[in-house]
């Protein structure tokens, strides 16, 4: 995914056009975030206590994409990135992990991580309608609708912080 540019979400196309075109339009903003920054920049973190990094925000958003598109919505039973530590008794396996960036953990390797899962996504939404459903948690059924608008909302909330940090580290703002 470029980092130079951010695709502007159609202001008249249909419903699957248009919730497509804002996820990507978060993407491409969190991929701008991270852009031209040091290995050292992207490990810095926001504010104390919260640990949150630009690293570690495109590792969680890479496994929640891993996630929703792959685990949710296409049933495939793929690990975790990050799994949970041991003794945690965290019984998702991880599934929100990524926060904490290893110690040799490097951009290189968490975006390219990120821009597979991104193209899983879009490979696992292609043949789907928004009403087609997966199985969910406790018997429920989630639509691919529903999906979307969730990682809209995952997206959005974290650019937000994404801008934040960014700030931080070298004064960049906007976008």
């Amino acid at each position: 995914m470029s980092t130079a540019e951010r695709p502007m979400p159609p202001l008249d196309a249909d419903e699957r056009t248009t919730l497509a075109g804002w996820l990507d339009f978060y993407r491409a903003t969190l991929a701008q975030k991270c852009a031209e920054l040091s290995e050292e920049g992207l490990r810095e973190a926001s504010a104390a206590p919260s640990p949150i990094t630009l690293l570690g925000l495109l590792q969680h958003l890479a496994e929640v994409e891993r996630n929703w598109f792959r685990r949710v919505l296409a049933q495939e039973d793929v690990p975790s990135f990050f799994p949970p530590p041991p003794g945690s008794g965290d019984a998702g396996q991880g599934r929100e992990g990524g926060w904490e960036a290893a110690e040799d953990a490097t951009y290189e390797q968490a975006v390219a991580r990120w821009e597979a899962e991104v193209a899983a996504a879009r490979e696992n939404c292609a043949a789907r309608a928004l009403d087609d459903t997966s199985p969910f948690m406790g018997g429920a059924q989630v639509t691919l609708r529903w999906i979307y608008l969730h990682m809209i909302g995952e997206y959005a909330r974290h650019c937000g912080h994404a801008d934040l940090i960014r700030e931080r580290v070298d004064g960049r703002t906007g976008v």
